[in-house]
């Protein structure tokens, strides 16, 4: 079993007007789903609302992340899956709920930490 992270961006997930009911309910659903088969490990999305803090090995403490990265933002869900194709259904059922694409890796996770 591996652990797989299916996530996406917020400037993906384009909701037409009066949708987004549905969305919360179908996503919703889906993490449901996922936690009746015993698959899901944690959901969420990063709060766009706090501002990211950057802190070196040194200890100091700046606003922002790493000035050359990408912003980190949107919604993510860890699930363990037997496989690559079950977890690619799993991203496919999550797309369609979220109504935008999703990507998919395996999450490196580390049993120690």
């Amino acid at each position: 079993m591996a652990k797989y992270l299916i996530s996406f961006p917020s400037a993906v997930m384009v909701v037409p007007d009066g949708e987004w009911e549905a969305v919360i309910h179908d996503s919703h659903a889906v993490i449901d789903q996922a936690k009746a088969a015993g698959v899901y490990v944690f959901a969420g999305g990063i709060d766009e609302q706090v501002p990211p803090v950057f802190v070196s090995a040194e200890g100091t403490v700046g606003e922002g992340g790493y000035p050359w990265a990408p912003p980190l933002n949107g919604g993510f869900a860890v699930l363990e899956l037997a496989s690559r194709e079950e977890a690619i259904q799993w991203a496919a059922r999550l797309a369609k709920a979220c109504r935008c694409s999703q990507e998919l890796r395996v999450f490196g996770f580390d049993p120690q930490s």
